[in-house]
């Protein structure tokens, strides 16, 4: 039951948005404090949703997770 109340309080913080004329969003300084991002960013399609990243932030854990063996569930993965 604790991860419904996680999933509420991040949930709970969304925002609609309205795209300008050239397609953009803007994200709220309020959710750009609260997901680190602090200039450019990142977005990863991941099937059935986006995530949103810090671009150096998520330079950086790439680059540690690269270091490592590829686990072994996703040997035979395919798209």
């Amino acid at each position: 039951m604790q991860a419904q109340w996680w999933k509420r309080i991040f949930l709970g913080n969304a925002m609609d948005v309205d795209m300008d004329a050239t397609g953009r969003i803007l994200v709220s300084p309020e959710l750009r404090k609260a997901a680190g991002i602090s200039k450019d960013a990142v977005l990863l399609g991941m099937g059935s949703h986006f995530e949103l990243w810090d671009a150096a932030t998520y330079a950086a854990q790439e680059a540690e997770q690269m270091k490592g063996e590829m686990p072994d569930v996703f040997k035979d993965f395919s798209f």
